[in-house]
């Protein structure tokens, strides 16, 4: 199993790359790679942007398919011929916990097309493990424009891990936090400085 990050986003509501946010540890998509390393053997980093983090050294995917979202980003590391499952993150969450990463990995097995984590009664798709057996029926629902995950998820076979077990290693759910507005970055962060 290899690790994705998925960079792909917009940042429609963020005037900069929301990887490159700095909290006290440093960059938002650094400090995930750190964490990432102590698990995975391999991370790939799904970006149409190639030209901004080629400095971390990472192998990159690109979108195969024109419809935007993280559907796609997973979708495109599944095609990768060498790799059988990714444990997905995206490179706005800043503080993802590393034991909890190393559980969720843990419970996937073969038969099973995703393992979800569940917090606050709903699964949390940018947080789990999705095999390649998923990737066919991401492309046929990629392809009717079909992007939400937590709907393409209802019809596959997944492995949902409950919230009381969740708890018990992340007890607040901050591996879930993400950064979609700089009011949310400096609540969740008191981070005060971003990088372009």
């Amino acid at each position: 199993m290899d690790a994705l990050i998925l960079a792909g986003g917009e940042n429609k509501r963020i005037p900069f790359i929301k990887g490159f946010l700095e909290t006290a540890e440093g960059r938002i998509v650094e400090v995930t790679i750190q964490r990432l390393r102590k698990v995975f053997n391999r991370i790939i980093l799904s970006t149409n942007t190639p030209e901004y983090y080629y400095y971390l050294g990472l192998p990159m995917v690109g979108d195969i398919i024109r419809v935007k979202g993280p559907m796609t980003g997973i979708f495109s590391a599944l095609s990768l011929p060498d790799v059988s499952a990714v444990f997905v993150t995206a490179c706005d969450m800043p503080d993802i916990n590393g034991i909890l990463i190393k559980y969720i990995a843990g419970r996937w097995m073969s038969e099973y097309d995703a393992v979800v984590p569940v917090f606050n009664n709903e699964p949390q798709p940018l947080f789990g493990v999705y095999s390649k057996r998923a990737a066919r029926r991401m492309e046929e629902a990629l392809h009717h424009e079909k992007r939400s995950l937590r709907g393409f998820l209802r019809d596959c076979n997944v492995l949902y891990i409950q919230e009381t077990e969740i708890r018990k290693i992340d007890p607040e759910g901050r591996s879930f936090v993400n950064i979609n507005t700089m009011q949310d970055f400096e609540k969740e962060t008191g981070g005060k400085t971003c990088l372009v």
